[in-house]
Formats: C-alpha cells, sequence, structure tokens
C-alpha cells in the first residue's frame, strides 16, 4: 500500500516547520513520498521545507486550499491519497491507523476524522470534543463526512471525481469530497482517528461563528450539492 502524503502550505513559516518533524521523527510513518504544495508563499515557508530532504516541494501559483491539494493530487503517485494542513501535527498512531482501516476494509474509499486544538484551553478542547459527538450520529444517518485538514481517499476515487473542485473557496470542499467519493464505496469518519491542529482559525472569526458556518456549509452541500459560503478570508 503505496501511502503518498500532501501538505497544503500558504505562508505557514510558524507552523510547518513542526508539522513536518512530527511526521519524519516518526519512525512509524512509512510515507512512499510527502509532498509539500506551496501556494505561492510569501514569507519563509519554502527555507522551512528545503530543511527538510525527505519532502517534496511543489508549487501551485493559484490562490486556494483546493487548487494546491489538486496539484498535490496531480503529482503524487500514492494508491492512497492523505491531504493534511501545515498547521497540524501528527498523532503517533495516525499512520498505523490508517493502514489497518483500508487492509481491514476493501470497501473504505475515504477516512477522516476530528481534530484536536493543540493550542485551545482544556475548556475548549472539550466543548470542540462535544462538537464530534454530536454531529457523529449526523454522519451515521447521511453516511458521510471528512474534515480537509485529516483526510484520506484512494487515488481511484480521486481520478471518478475529476480532482478537487477548485471552484469552492473555502468551506464545504470537505463535505463536497466526501459526498462525491460515497458512490464508489464507504466513507468513514472515525472519531478516534484524530490530528493535532492549531486553533487559529477559531481564535480569529470567533468559535461560535466558525461552527455556525461549517455546519451552515455541510448541510448545504449535503442538500444542493454547493456551498453557501462564495467567499473567504484566511486567518493567520
Amino acid at each position: 500500500m503505496k501511502i503518498s502524503l500532501i501538505i497544503c502550505a500558504y505562508n505557514e513559516e510558524k507552523y510547518i516547520g513542526e508539522c513536518l518533524k512530527s511526521i519524519i521523527d516518526n519512525p512509524s510513518n512509512k510515507f512512499h513520498e510527502i509532498i509539500v504544495v506551496d501556494n505561492n508563499s510569501t514569507d519563509g515557508t519554502r527555507k522551512i521545507v528545503e530543511k527538510f530532504k525527505e519532502v517534496k516541494l511543489v508549487t501551485e501559483l493559484n490562490k486556494g486550499p483546493n487548487h494546491a491539494r489538486q496539484k498535490g493530487f496531480e503529482v503524487s503517485t500514492g494508491e492512497i491519497l492523505g491531504f493534511i494542513d501545515a498547521d497540524t501535527r501528527m498523532p503517533e498512531n495516525w499512520f498505523e491507523i490508517l493502514v489497518r482501516e483500508f487492509n481491514d476494509d476493501q470497501n473504505l474509499v475515504c477516512l477522516s476524522g476530528p481534530y484536536v486544538y493543540y493550542d485551545f484551553s482544556k475548556w475548549k478542547q472539550f466543548l470542540s470534543m462535544v462538537y464530534w459527538y454530536v454531529a457523529y450520529p449526523i454522519y451515521l444517518i447521511i453516511g458521510y463526512m471528512a474534515i480537509a485538514g485529516n483526510f484520506i481517499i484512494k487515488r481511484d476515487v480521486m481520478k471518478k471525481n475529476n480532482g478537487f473542485d477548485t471552484s469552492i473557496a473555502f468551506y464545504g470542499d470537505d463535505t463536497d469530497n466526501a459526498r462525491r467519493a460515497s458512490k464508489y464505496g464507504k466513507v468513514k469518519f472515525k472519531l478516534d482517528f484524530v490530528i493535532y491542529s492549531s486553533a487559529r482559525r477559531l481564535n480569529g472569526q470567533g468559535t461560535f461563528r466558525t461552527g455556525v458556518l461549517y455546519v451552515a456549509n455541510f448541510f448545504s452541500e449535503v442538500l444542493m450539492h454547493k456551498p453557501i459560503t462564495k467567499n473567504y478570508q484566511d486567518i493567520r
């Protein structure tokens, strides 16, 4: 099983180093390749990535996370594609869970799981996990759910989906991918398949507001197959 790990980055000099260290320093992470897609950064992101000889660095000039993910999909060669964000840190057992899930279920085409925010207070961390446990029954009813920064999919399914929908600015892209992948097999959202992420976006635009936007765009994608939020301003 060849697994390509793809990390999209735009001006991530504060985070990308710790992200890559959490991957490379864990000997159980046996990725076929690690790809960082630089989305035309203007800070020191590229210089930091270039220090990691195990990492392939490519550039996508068209701004937007889905443009960067599409580039990663196009240049990668693995059978399984894993997409994470540059401000995440990988738990020690992340790779092992991924391999076990795809080995145990041949019908599995997509795997995802929740964020755990490493720079949240303990109280906010608790509330964020409550959010995922509340969302889980909705996933069971609908049959699919995914988080873009903790997203695994089979290459052949991405080909059938014609890659990522680059017209989606930000919100709803993960649900769009999960919905389209569910036509070809099982999409699994696993509560203990977590990845550690920064809470900077929640802190920047407000935790409640961010939660409302995610929920609204999730149901918009499920019911109308398109997000209701057209634009997105990145929070750094």
